[in-house]
């Protein structure tokens, strides 16, 4: 490893480079990112960086090396098996003794890098590697001085927040332990001490921001404390923090409260944080926290109807809210809600008003259309009023359905004589009863099918018929988007509990709703038509006779037809979805209609490509010229799906492959297409289907042809994220290519694979290895397997057996990768020479038994601690995701199809075979080592397949 001096010109470089990673110009910047990329493994360079965020002159520098810092930190810090480790352990000891002490001394721009940076570290290193970290911030707490204090509680709640999700373990209860023990009573004494600060500070503003600040981390890292298991010292101390907790909710200073509409002030950060540590004891420990709910009860029910409508309120009331929501439902707190009195004010006066369409939802609607989808269809609105009213609606109807059912049943109709009323000035009354009855009547959801169980005191069919369908039928569709949304959303919430006949009036409605003016409302179609057409029938059929009927529907207004009975129909069709294709390539900004497209092209072509292969021609004649136009135009959102679509059209055609698909093959292997993570799926599978449809074809038609194909595989083998994907490819070129045409680049691919294996090998990667290996021995035979093998390197095979195939196989998931690998094994086990008579043969027994582990044991599906996060962080950067679709599925292949029908019996006959040539050898090598258990599975199957051994 090199090494930087600590010394002032090194300084001074860093400082130049730094600043010209902020320059806006490219030509300056990229050289500067790629220079420090260099140093970045060099001795010293975290700690120059720390100096320089500490002591630069200019605070520009010095906020920017502690981004620098952090991002250093965050990519280098965790060692990695089989990767560099670019951070020496001097290093490392140097940046934990000191960034504590930085931390509290920096500005806070600075202080929240650092903190960030101690919370990775501690991640890794905490509490084995780094004992004193928590020692050394608790000290902190005496100083004093809360801007210090308020860095060390930011830390502590980086470093605990991980305890409300990880998966109980022993190393977790203990590393808690070790927290509570340092950590909570200094935490107790500091919230005390605090609350008597706020009192002594009653007056100043400025002094009271900061104990405030303060309040709100200590309440995060109770939450985060008490979260896995009620810990002793929490019990014993209750009273302290329930009291004072208590006292908080109900406090109210003048000086803290804020103008601002829509930004959280202090307080309300303070009480919200507070009303879910109550949620979290009346829901885990309710025993314990008896006797202090009832005052939380009604502490918290005057904050609800005392607080605003104002946005800034939100998180708060939604608090608040899920607290009654999570008290309402546990047995022996029902007492506190019996009252019918009690019931119709928390009807009026909580749910009521937070199910109203506010001002800022309908900016939302109008202005911000994208997150308002995201936050009300995809269910990220957690923490919205609604959303918490909904559950509060739900958790009472667990104990008083009946009597809350019929509270509501007279807003919603006072709601909807309202709206009658005058539409114009009242329809909002109507969103807001539309909105009880779908929090009313949904008991059970499931993101597949929607409701699944329903308040049977709800009569949704009638609502449907009287409120919902005069909506979608009305023929302006962009009047009221809201309660046009509102209708869609209630067709594909309760999709599982209306009647067919219903669904199918709706489809058409849906249909034409697409065309709506507003984001939301065509997106809403989309997504609901979308629902209804994969829905499962009766016996897992799919709804394809609804989905079909309804587009012939669209065109022919009529139910009777099968689906032979579209075919003619379909040029007329596929001319208009060609035409809005190339319409919408041009200007692709509306993802699920223009997915809604795909998935029509996909179905039309199942469904007459099903009742005549031959149409899948027509078919190519209109969409390549569309196609070629979206692949020279490099439409990005496009590509997935275009790639899918030619994928079904060739896994169509009979064994060969048009010119037409010839002449776009080169398109498919430039390098750009591939650097998008979204494209890599489906181009994989269509550069399977060229191969599977015509690998002579391929290999015959240009030289340049399967190194192109080999740089793909390269690239994508090199990814611990796409690594599988290389596999698919590698394993469609070994199955499909002429031997001849492959034979010059075998040993390469062995040796990249070898390479990845050496710096890095995972389970995913190991697993498809072993699958390669053995469908390369099923083409090629046993013999050509040991050779390429040792060809690499002398007794590599022996290795690969003992290091890697027999240890591993058990890892091996799903039913045609096994049987691969059974096949493959067994004629390692049988057809290979070496195996009987050289330094291999010590491997024989030990192989065979790693063969009936995979037949008989139960799948090894553990993957190390240090596997969990690949996948999301191998992926560079935000890219739009693979957008799979529906229709375009494809079936599994085998390559071995009914070559073999049971692997054991195959297992069984060549073993046969095996001790027919070489007699006594086969029952002398498995009555030396092999172990019972497995020798009496092994009789099973020779007994099975009728033969003995010789």
């Amino acid at each position: 490893m090199a090494h930087m001096e600590l010394n002032d010109a090194n300084l001074q470089t860093l400082t130049e480079f730094l600043r010209k990673t902020l320059n806006p110009d490219p030509a300056v910047r990229r050289p500067a990112e790629k220079f420090l990329e260099t140093v970045e493994g060099n001795q010293n360079y975290s700690l120059l960086l720390l100096t320089l965020l500490e002591k630069s002159q200019d605070d520009v520098i010095r906020v920017c090396a502690a981004v620098t810092f952090k991002n250093y930190i965050k990519r280098n810090w965790r060692i990695v098996e089989d990767e560099p480790n670019k951070i020496s352990e001097a290093d490392r000891t140097a940046i934990k003794a000191n960034i504590v002490n930085l931390m509290l001394s920096s500005p806070e721009q600075i202080q929240k890098q650092l903190s960030d940076a101690i919370s990775i570290i501690g991640r890794e290193d905490f509490p084995q590697k780094w004992p004193d970290l928590l020692t050394e911030m608790v000290t902190r707490f005496r100083s004093g001085d809360f801007h210090i204090i308020n860095g060390v509680l930011r830390t502590a709640h980086s470093l605990f927040k991980r305890y409300r999700h990880e998966f109980k373990s022993n190393e977790l209860w203990s590393e808690i332990k070790l927290v509570l023990d340092t950590f909570a009573l200094p935490l107790t004494e500091l919230f005390k001490a605090t609350i008597e600060l706020c009192q002594t500070h009653a007056n100043d503003v400025n002094a009271l921001k900061v104990l405030f600040s303060s309040l709100t981390l200590i309440s995060k890292l109770f939450y985060s404390l008490n979260f896995q298991d009620l810990p002793e010292f929490f019990e014993d101390n209750m009273e302290t923090w329930m009291t004072n907790f208590h006292g908080l909710l109900t406090l109210d200073n003048k000086l803290l409260q804020t103008d601002d509409e829509e930004e959280a002030g202090l307080l309300e950060l303070l009480k919200s944080q507070i009303c879910d540590n109550a949620a979290l004891y009346a829901q885990k420990y309710d025993e314990e926290f008896q006797p202090y709910l009832p005052r939380f009860v009604t502490a918290i029910w005057n904050l609800l109807v005392s607080t605003g409508q104002e946005v800034k309120y939100d998180l708060l009331v939604s608090n608040a809210i899920q607290f009654l929501a999570s008290v309402c439902e546990r047995p022996h707190y029902k007492h506190l809600f019996e009252d019918q009195s009690t019931l119709t004010s928390i009807c009026e006066k909580v749910i009521v008003p937070n199910m109203e369409f506010r001002s800022a939802d309908e900016e939302a609607f109008e202005d911000n259309s994208e997150e308002y989808i995201r936050r009300d269809l995809e269910g990220s609105d957690i923490d919205t009023r609604r959303r918490a009213a909904c559950d509060l609606v739900r958790g009472l109807c667990k104990f008083f359905e009946g009597p809350v059912t019929a509270i509501f049943s007279g807003y919603v109709n006072s709601m909807l004589t309202e709206y009658a009323k005058s539409p114009r000035e009242n329809w909002k009354h109507k969103d807001a009863a539309i909105y009880l009855v779908t929090s009313l009547a949904s008991k059970a959801q499931t993101q597949k099918h929607g409701i699944t169980q329903a308040n049977e005191l709800v009569n949704l069919n009638e609502f449907f018929v009287n409120h919902i369908l005069p909506d979608l039928k009305s023929s302006n569709i962009d009047e009221f988007p809201v309660l046009k949304t509102d209708a869609i959303k209630y067709v594909m919430i309760f999709r599982s509990q209306l009647p067919k006949e219903q669904l199918l009036q709706a489809v058409p409605l849906l249909i034409s709703h697409l065309q709506a003016q507003s984001t939301v409302e065509h997106t809403y179609a989309a997504h609901a038509l979308e629902r209804l057409f994969t829905m499962r029938g009766p016996n897992n059929s799919s709804c394809v006779f609804i989905c079909v009927s309804s587009i012939s529907k669209a065109i022919m207004r009529s139910f009777s037809l099968l689906q032979e009975a579209i075919v003619p129909y379909i040029p007329t069709l596929i001319g208009q979805l060609t035409q809005k294709l190339l319409l919408v390539s041009k200007n692709p900004s509306k993802p699920h209609f223009n997915h809604y497209l795909f998935e029509s092209l996909c179905l039309s072509v199942r469904i007459t490509c099903k009742a005549n292969p031959a149409t899948v021609s027509s078919f190519e004649e209109a969409l390549f010229p569309v196609f070629t136009e979206i692949l020279q135009n490099d439409v990005q959102e496009f590509l997935p799906y275009v790639f899918q679509v030619m994928s079904l059209l060739l896994e169509i055609h009979s064994n060969s492959i048009p010119a037409s698909y010839m002449a776009l093959f080169p398109h498919l292997l430039q390098p750009v297409l591939w650097e998008r993570t979204g494209n890599i799926p489906p181009l994989v599978r269509l550069l399977q289907a060229y191969l599977e449809k015509g690998g002579a074809t391929i290999a015959a038609s240009a030289a340049d042809k399967v190194p192109g194909l080999l740089g793909v595989f390269q690239k994508l083998i090199a990814s611990k994220a796409n690594d599988h994907q290389g596999f698919y490819l590698l394993n469609s070129i070994i199955e499909h290519m002429p031997a001849e045409s492959i034979i010059q680049y075998r040993k390469q691919i062995f040796i990249l694979l070898f390479q990845r294996l050496q710096s890095s090998k995972t389970t995913k990667f190991i697993k498809s290895f072993l699958v390669f290996v053995n469908l390369y021995c099923v083409k090629y035979g046993a013999i050509a397997l040991q050779e390429i093998f040792d060809s690499i390197q002398p007794k590599m095979f022996g290795m690969v057996l003992e290091k890697i195939i027999i240890p591993e196989v058990q890892k091996v998931s799903g039913i045609v990768e096994k049987k691969i690998c059974a096949v493959g094994i067994t004629k390692i086990l049988t057809e290979c020479p070496a195996m009987m008579d050289t330094e291999y043969t010590k491997l024989w027994t030990p192989l065979l038994q790693a063969l009936i582990g995979l037949f008989e044991l139960p799948e090894d599906d553990s993957i190390p601690d240090d596997e969990h996060f690949i996948d999301i962080e191998d992926t560079p950067g935000y890219q739009t995701a693979f957008s799979q679709l529906a229709f375009a599925g494809k079936k599994e292949h085998d390559p071995i199809g009914d070559a073999v029908g049971n692997p054991k019996i195959l297992l069984a006959q060549s073993l046969h075979k095996l001790s027919t040539a070489c007699p006594g050898r086969v029952p002398s090598m498995l009555s030396t080592s092999m172990n019972a258990e497995a020798l009496q599975f092994l009789q099973g199957y020779l007994q099975a397949a009728t033969v003995q051994l010789v």
